[in-house]
């Protein structure tokens, strides 16, 4: 399905896109020129402000650098571990949180595995679920800025990796299974 807030132009070596959303577009190219032009462009019909080079979008924190780009949370981490604050077994704020931890996923793939576990018990999370997620938003209180990181030189390689415990898990003696995959020495998924 295509993502309709997505606008990518090519011709040769250049290359420009344009990602919206309500607001916000951010642009990236393969050559600063085209930004200029496409700037221009659109000053022409809107009133538009430059903020710069991409720090921020989405709750989605960028920082560059010689080596790479990293990408993390950790603002939208901390708003989530404030608003959190429960202590009762609320199943509504049980899912809410849950449901903030799997969008931090994207950035953290180390909370993934006990994401995944946390929302197999929407329905009925017992104080020991309740405990569990806890555990997990210390975890992300004492990293808050922890995200992934792309190596601006690094081959295109893609690696995969999986392994396998069988009957480990101990609530329905079912296997469990991880994996992880790396394009070059970034971790993708």
């Amino acid at each position: 399905m295509p993502d309709n807030s997505l606008f990518i132009r090519g011709k040769g070596s250049l290359f420009v896109a344009l990602l919206v959303y309500v607001d916000d577009i951010e642009v990236t190219r393969s050559d600063l020129a085209i930004i200029e032009e496409v700037k221009k462009q659109f000053n022409t019909n809107f009133q538009i402000k430059d903020l710069g080079p991409l720090k921020y979008f989405l709750s989605f924190e960028i920082a560059r650098q010689k080596k790479g780009i990293g990408i993390c949370q950790r603002k939208y981490g901390i708003e989530f571990l404030k608003d959190t604050g429960f202590t009762d077994s609320d199943n509504t704020q049980y899912r809410k949180t849950v449901g903030k931890l799997l969008y931090l996923t994207i950035t953290r793939p180390d909370i993934s595995f006990a994401t995944q576990q946390l929302s197999q018990f929407l329905d009925k999370p017992t104080n020991l679920h309740l405990q569990a997620a806890q555990r997990v938003l210390r975890y992300i209180k004492a990293a808050p800025g922890h995200g992934l990181f792309f190596p601006s030189s690094s081959d295109l390689l893609l690696k995969a990796f999986s392994d396998s415990y069988w009957g480990a898990c101990i609530d329905t003696r079912k296997s469990v299974t991880g994996f992880c995959i790396f394009l070059g020495n970034a971790l993708i998924s």
